[in-house]
């Protein structure tokens, strides 16, 4: 009978001590993560799926009567943003073939054979052969620009004459490594708008003739939504296996890689830091995450 009383008592301090979270108690919190989420470039739409993800995982949930809120929803958040985040190391995935064929796509100005040059870069100093494939074959300059980077690194440019067929290049380039023992292959194709439809389709083209391992979308981290939008539409053309993002180094608040991984659910690979060839580091979710969090720390003090 002591321990059926005791245990009464017990339920009744821990009904008095403790309540059930509702939908009001998370809705001025997750207001202000929202907005901070937004400012920090992730995509509204982004922002408000994060926030009901947050509000299904927590309403109902039993808590301290005058337990803050916040430190819970954070956790919460930090949770989420880890599950969306997805890191993959793409030297891991090269090598599974020879040749291992990589194409990479984007819109104009994201600095995308620059970032073909760092991951060339990187794997040469590897000790993997690269050849690269100037798949860009209309923008002036687009050839000399890439020569001036294989001439640094010691490596192989494929390309034809100015406003030849694009998939023809990309087609040489993967012949000429299967012949020569090369071990991987970098299409360099020419930046388009994702609106662009007859330039799309001869994206498409060459991704049907150069039948690519990987193919990586280099995007703006500063584009904010933009960004996410010209991902989805070039993958709605051509499948996109992972993204680099580059300019992070001018003060990008990361939003755009959590918009770009909820919606295409792939990998970031890599971020670019800077104009060297040694400028580009794995991604890290932590960054990303600490960064939004200091963001709504400093919002909420």
């Amino acid at each position: 009978m002591f321990d059926r009383l005791k245990k009464a008592i017990g339920s009744l301090v821990d009904q008095i001590s403790s309540k059930k979270i509702s939908e009001a108690d998370l809705d001025s919190l997750l207001w202000d993560f929202q907005m901070s989420l937004v400012e920090c470039d992730v995509a509204l739409p982004v922002a408000e799926e994060i926030s009901n993800r947050i509000k299904e995982r927590l309403v109902g949930s039993k808590v301290g009567l005058f337990e803050d809120l916040r430190p819970i929803v954070e956790s919460e958040l930090r949770a989420i943003l880890k599950e969306t985040l997805a890191y993959s190391d793409l030297f891991s995935l090269v090598g599974s073939k020879r040749p291992f064929v990589i194409m990479f796509v984007g819109v104009n100005g994201t600095g995308k054979t620059t970032t073909i040059a760092k991951v060339a870069k990187q794997l040469k100093d590897k000790g993997m052969s690269v050849v690269f494939a100037c798949s860009d074959t209309y923008r002036a300059g687009s050839e000399e620009q890439i020569e001036t980077h294989a001439g640094r690194l010691g490596l192989k440019v494929i390309k034809h004459k100015y406003g030849a067929d694009p998939a023809a290049v990309a087609y040489d380039a993967v012949l000429h490594a299967k012949n020569n023992g090369v071990d991987v292959v970098l299409i360099d194709t020419a930046g388009r708008m994702q609106t662009d439809k007859d330039l799309m389709d001869e994206l498409m083209k060459i991704h049907r003739v150069a039948s690519p391992d990987l193919t990586v979308f280099v995007g703006d981290s500063l584009a904010g939504n933009d960004a996410l939008q010209q991902a989805t539409e070039f993958n709605k053309y051509v499948r996109i296996d992972g993204v680099i993002l580059t300019k992070v180094d001018a003060d990008a608040k990361g939003g755009s890689a959590i918009s770009i991984s909820s919606a295409l659910r792939k990998p970031i690979f890599f971020l670019g830091v800077g104009q060297g060839y040694d400028d580009i580091v794995p991604f890290n979710p932590d960054w990303v995450i600490d960064n939004i969090l200091a963001k709504q720390q400093r919002a909420s003090d």
